[in-house]
């Protein structure tokens, strides 16, 4: 996986955290998953097509959605209702949208799919065919998060 796909998520993920959670936002160690791995709870998907093929996932634990969710919308959320999660999953869409303006701006092409939302217990992302990097993030007083990257140049 050539780092030239992974860093501008790493960055948009940090720009777009730590403006919409006014939070001092720190960037963990990253680290190679190529195997079954557990979600936390709650996942928000996106998948790439083009120039590059896979996914990037943001994986958080449902208080940590329910905290963002309540930062970005400036109220308190104790449940994953629809405005809760259509935070989330607009969150995916700002990261996203940031980094595939820089990789565009580096001459790579490629499409999203919208992304999709995945809440619950006991659930697992099998990276089969792909090495996943993930970028753990630190939000302060609002959790963790995970951003995993999946993609390879198509073949």
């Amino acid at each position: 996986m050539r780092v030239e796909y992974i860093n501008p998520f790493v960055e948009a993920a940090f720009s777009v955290l730590k403006e919409v959670l006014d939070a001092d936002v720190k960037r963990g160690d990253l680290y190679l998953k190529s195997t079954t791995m557990s979600i936390m709870g709650v996942a928000a998907l996106v998948g790439l097509a083009g120039d590059v093929e896979g996914r990037v996932l943001f994986d958080m634990t449902k208080d940590t959605a329910l905290k963002i969710a309540g930062a970005m919308n400036g109220e308190q959320f104790t449940t994953l209702d629809e405005l809760a999660k259509a935070t989330i999953t607009e969150l995916a869409n700002m990261i996203t949208a940031q980094a595939v303006t820089k990789l565009h701006d580096l001459g790579f092409k490629f499409d999203l799919t919208p992304p999709a939302l995945f809440s619950g217990e006991n659930m697992e992302i099998s990276n089969r065919e792909v090495e996943a990097l993930i970028v753990p993030m630190d939000l302060g007083t609002h959790g963790k998060i995970e951003i995993n990257v999946a993609v390879r140049e198509r073949v």
